[in-house]
C-alpha cells in the first residue's frame, strides 16, 4: 500500500520533515517515490507547504495519509477539496 507520511531531516534537536509518497513497508527515513511538500514544527507557528495538485493525484490514487499528514491537509484546505470532489469511473 501507497502511504503518504513524514520523513525525517535536519539535525539533532532540530527536526524538519518531508512530506513524502512511500511505500508502507519502507523504512521511515528510507526510500520514497515522491516529495510533496515540508513541514517545520519548530516554527512558531509551525510551517508547512504542501503541494496541492500533487497530494490530490496521490490521495485520487488511494494513497493514504498517516494522521499527522491527515491533520496538516485539514489545516490547508486539501482533505476538504478531496473529500468533496466526486469519484469518477473515468481513467486519467
Amino acid at each position: 500500500m501507497v502511504s503518504i507520511r513524514l520523513r525525517r531531516v535536519g539535525s539533532k534537536h532540530k527536526p524538519a520533515y518531508r512530506v513524502v509518497v512511500t511505500d508502507k513497508r519502507a523504512a521511515r527515513d528510507g526510500a520514497f517515490i515522491e516529495t510533496i511538500g515540508h513541514y517545520n514544527p519548530l516554527a512558531d507557528p509551525a510551517s508547512f507547504d504542501i503541494d496541492e495538485g500533487k497530494a490530490l493525484v496521490w490521495l485520487r490514487h488511494g494513497a493514504q495519509p498517516s494522521d499527522t499528514v491527515r491533520s496538516l491537509l485539514h489545516k490547508s484546505g486539501i482533505w476538504d477539496k478531496f473529500k468533496s470532489q466526486p469519484l469518477s469511473s473515468e481513467p486519467e
